[in-house]
Order: structure tokens, then sequence, then C-alpha cells
């Protein structure tokens, strides 16, 4: 449904409802589309953003363990291997 910003604003809980419910609500502005109003659950279908491999190991991977956590912490900070020259 188109809405002329004016509407849009005099009724936006309607015209949210209505995206909602119906789909996309169109604004315009001098009889031009300007926005589009949509519910949350079609924007995300529409993004559909895959995590980035970093945030997928930082926050979608297995948790670790105690042990693991504490056997890292007790690792050594200095490199196992000499540097090389070259």
């Amino acid at each position: 449904m188109n809405w002329h910003l004016q509407d849009a604003k005099n009724n936006f809980s309607k015209v949210v409802q209505k995206a909602q419910t119906e789909g996309p609500q169109t604004v315009t502005v001098r009889g031009k589309r300007t926005a589009l109003i949509i519910s949350a659950e079609d924007y995300d279908r529409l993004s559909d953003r895959k995590p980035s491999f970093i945030e997928h190991l930082l926050y979608g991977g297995p948790l670790w363990d105690d042990e693991l956590v504490e056997e890292i912490n007790r690792r050594s900070k200095t490199p196992s291997r000499p540097p090389i020259d070259f």
C-alpha cells in the first residue's frame, strides 16, 4: 500500500501493523517512492547475512571447557621457536 508521508506520520502504528500483516508499505513524497516500511521478519529474511569466519569462531563455535581454558592460560607467552634470520 502507498502512504503519503504526512499520512504515514499520522498513522505510523497502523503503517507498522500493516507491514507486519499485509507486507511492505511504501511511503511517498510528492508522488515519488521514498521509503519502505517492512516487518523485522521480512528484513531478517531479506538480509540473510552470514556471520564472518571470525564471528563464527568467537560466538558460534562450541564452548570451551574449563580445563582447556586453564591449559591455554598456563602456556608460555613467548614463542617456542627461535626467530629466523633472513
